[in-house]
């Protein structure tokens, strides 16, 4: 009967809705419907230290700084040099370069705070990173609008190693750069067939991600386009029918022979299955919580945007880093803050007993790159 229940949450079908639109900041469910299971409100207490009331508030106060996000960064104008949300004050600040442009964010409702940058310069100096081969030392490396610097993350253990020291020359000449130590390097959270209730390819057990009208999104490191792919009981589900990766990491499955679609990100028995009301991008800041095949539960805070990450394959941008753990076997799994889909597990460092980073592909560049829309609930 688990196993039963968990295939018809986990794997993806079809549930024909006539009407439905690509999720976006639109499909946000009204502030009278519940945004959180409590589940989600159990593992936000679990993992971020928090009591019920103040997860509760905490996801009420995101809600509120996601949506003001757009008019926010329209105030602010050219002087614009990033934003995040600050967990103390509960408010959305958005970092900017002159005093008017401030005042301008605080009348819209926004804490303000002066920066050196602008996001436009910062975004510059990274993408002239991004052109830089780096070695394997070398992390990942991020815009961070709260320092108004690009960050470069070095293992600690190779921060001597000369490739690391003549990339790390290269990117101070780039624009504004600081350099910290990471504890590991990324790896992908694939792992070989073990015991679970995920997706297979070939000898790799991954995890879905979200549903989509027509099967689901995941990792693109986990299979390749054409491949096929079998469900927790063995059988067949249906076929990989695009995958990108390294640069990109993400893929689409389509699903038939009679599995279908639910809007659910699936709690694993110890917290309550989260539906999905649409994929509103939270910011840095806010918290968020994966779901994966291995690990299963677990929350953080999203700790940067737009990073590049230096996997051993190969680099992969625009990722997403986090907080929260993973550990193999959870790649392709569901990220998401309060009820909105944020994106699918890509790979990180550490693990759920000691702790670790790990980020993830965010959903919106998933759904537009294959035309694909969002089962929302």
């Amino acid at each position: 009967m688990v196993r039963t229940g968990l295939s018809a949450l986990l794997i993806i079908g079809t549930w024909a809705t006539a009407g439905l639109t690509q999720a976006s900041a639109a499909d946000a469910p009204p502030a009278a419907e519940p945004q959180a299971s409590s589940g989600l409100i159990t593992a936000m207490q679990r993992d971020l230290g928090l009591t019920k009331g103040q997860a509760e508030a905490r996801l009420t106060a995101e809600k509120a700084a996601t949506a003001l996000e757009g008019p926010a960064r329209k105030a602010a104008g050219a002087s614009f040099g990033g934003s995040w949300f600050d967990a103390d004050s509960g408010k959305l600040t958005v970092a900017v370069t002159d005093g008017d442009a401030a005042r301008s964010v605080r009348a819209a409702g926004a804490d303000a705070r002066l920066v050196d940058h602008t996001a436009r310069q910062l975004d510059t100096a990274k993408s002239r990173l991004d052109a830089l081969p780096a070695p394997a030392g070398v992390s990942s490396w991020h815009v961070d609008p709260r320092a108004s610097t690009v960050v470069v993350d070095v293992v600690a253990s190779q921060r001597d190693d000369n490739d690391v020291r003549a990339f790390v020359a290269k990117a101070r000449k780039a624009g504004p750069v600081t350099v910290r130590q990471t504890a590991g390097a990324p790896q992908t959270f694939a792992a070989g067939t073990v015991g679970g209730d995920p997706y297979y390819t070939g000898n790799v057990r991954c995890s879905i991600g979200f549903s989509v009208y027509g099967g689901f999104v995941t990792a693109g490191h986990c299979g390749q386009a054409g491949g096929a792919v079998r469900g927790w009981d063995g059988s067949a589900i249906g076929n990989f029918q695009g995958s990108s990766f390294p640069e990109n990491d993400y893929a689409w499955v389509n699903v038939g022979s009679g599995w279908w679609t639910v809007p659910v990100v699936l709690g694993w028995g110890t917290v309550s299955d989260q539906l999905v009301r649409g994929s509103s991008e939270a910011p840095v800041g806010a918290s968020i919580c994966r779901s994966g095949s291995t690990s299963h539960w677990h929350c953080g805070n999203v700790l940067a945007k737009n990073e590049t990450v230096n996997y051993s394959q190969g680099a992969v941008r625009q990722m997403t880093k986090t907080s929260v753990c993973a550990e193999p076997g959870d790649s392709g799994g569901s990220f998401i803050s309060g009820d909105q889909a944020q994106g699918v597990t890509s790979g990180g460092w550490g693990n759920c007993s000691s702790g670790g980073e790990t980020w993830h592909q965010p959903i919106n560049e998933i759904l537009s790159r294959y035309g694909l829309t969002l089962h929302t609930a």
